[in-house]
């Protein structure tokens, strides 16, 4: 009994031993690249100039948003001051006013804010799709077996986002 279970031990040792070295000469032909994505949105030409344009569509809405709140903390910092020495009725209205200006407020900047994230999100997408064909065509040139997006860990000698951010930027010229 000793003498197959020896035996069993041995030819799972030489079996574990054959995948081992059959792995790291697969490995060796193995190429790995990385790319940060975050880097790409920060600091491809392409990226910078969808900010921009995102940038000058809102901000005519932004500022007006921003106006109306404004408004309506003076309003109400006024409200507060005037309110000892108004009558019970005219409270009440003030009061119905500013929930009304605050509810009109409240609309218009969550309208703003789910407009800008639509387009923003259109705009990532469009930087992601002319950066992931760079990236197919760096993988391609430089024969990468693998190219990842995402990763917890990379060891820095397997990041190919700078070659990716240069063939942005060059494309966009």
């Amino acid at each position: 009994m000793k003498h197959s279970s020896r035996s069993l031990l041995r030819a799972v040792g030489f079996a574990a031993a054959s995948g081992l070295v059959a792995l790291s000469a697969l490995a060796q032909d193995f190429r790995i690249g990385f790319v940060n994505t975050d880097r790409i949105f920060r600091e491809a030409t392409i990226a910078k100039a969808a900010q921009v344009k995102l940038e000058a569509e809102f901000s005519k809405r932004e500022k007006e948003i921003e106006g109306m709140g404004t408004q309506l903390k003076t309003a109400s910092e006024r409200f507060e001051r005037d309110a000892p020495t108004l009558s019970e009725a005219q409270r009440g209205t003030r009061q119905r006013q500013l929930v009304d200006q605050d509810r009109e407020f409240q609309r218009k900047r969550r309208e703003f804010q789910e407009d800008l994230n639509v387009r923003k999100n259109e705009e990532l997408q469009a930087v992601l799709e002319r950066a992931n064909r760079v990236i197919k065509q760096v993988a391609e040139a430089e024969k990468y077996d693998l190219v990842i997006q995402e990763a917890v860990y990379i060891n820095p000698k397997h990041d190919i986002t700078e070659k990716v951010i240069t063939g942005l930027n060059n494309a966009t010229k």
